[in-house]
């Protein structure tokens, strides 16, 4: 069971915080995009000497690759709420490798088209309560259950090695809405996970805009760090978001 929670934690990049939940009114929907640079991404399976360590930022690329959620929030009484959260993540690239791989227990020869994929798609219920709430500043504790969809394969010429998880996991939930001036928001969030040899977290910061008492932007940065180090898989990678996002209370 460990091992399976391990694995879960190795496929970690696609974890999204949820965003800042509503202070006041009764939903807000909020739509967010932007693009994705990674700065590190090994994945090597089985976590042992037969294996390649591969460098999936030299296979699919630095960036910038798209990104892309949607979130749901429910204040449902008071200072309790929820939000659900859809946040798609598939990308496969083809490279001409110029060294053999072995991936999987499947052997690839250098100098043959092969098509990477890594597949983090993330469906999330958030529950979130507000025990700071002042004037201008408000902030969250919660816990997030996460279903997560994950793939990283390597194909060619009919020759596929694959790792695939589809679980759940627990996360903290923390966020933070500061008021800094008239209608100007900082909003900071923050999910995270960590035990044994593996661990994940997501940290974003946030200026927003109130355009209307209902209608907002902003704009700021995620970034995403972990992974895992058991014997099965090793993945370690660091993620970098640039995003924008837009929302409407109703």
């Amino acid at each position: 069971m460990k091992t399976l929670f391990y694995i879960f934690v190795a496929l970690f990049p696609g974890i999204a915080a949820a965003q800042t939940p509503p202070t006041t009114t009764r939903f807000k929907i909020e739509v967010e995009g932007g693009v994705l640079f990674q700065t590190r991404n090994e994945v090597q399976i089985p976590n042992e000497a037969t294996a390649t360590r591969i460098d999936l930022t030299e296979m699919l690329g630095a960036g910038p690759l798209p990104a892309g959620r949607l979130t749901l929030h429910w204040n449902l009484h008071g200072r309790h709420g929820l939000a659900a959260v859809l946040a798609p993540l598939d990308v496969t690239r083809s490279k001409v490798i110029d060294a053999p791989i072995r991936f999987d227990g499947v052997d690839f020869a250098a100098g043959e088209k092969t098509d990477f994929t890594f597949k983090f798609n993330s469906w999330r219920l958030n529950y979130n309560y507000r025990f700071l709430e002042r004037n201008k500043l408000h902030a969250w504790v919660g816990f997030t259950a996460k279903i997560r969809d994950a793939k990283v394969a390597v194909e060619q010429d009919g020759r596929k090695g694959e790792l695939t998880n589809l679980g759940f996991v627990p996360l903290l939930f923390l966020a933070l809405d500061w008021e800094f001036a008239d209608r100007f928001h900082v909003l900071v969030d923050f999910n995270g996970l960590a035990g044994g040899p593996g661990r994940a977290f997501d940290v974003s910061a946030k200026i927003a805009w109130d355009l209307t008492d209902d209608l907002g932007i902003s704009l700021g940065y995620r970034t995403v760090e972990g992974g895992a180090d058991v014997s099965s898989v090793y993945n370690f990678a660091w993620l970098h978001y640039g995003v924008i996002s837009v929302w409407y209370h109703f």
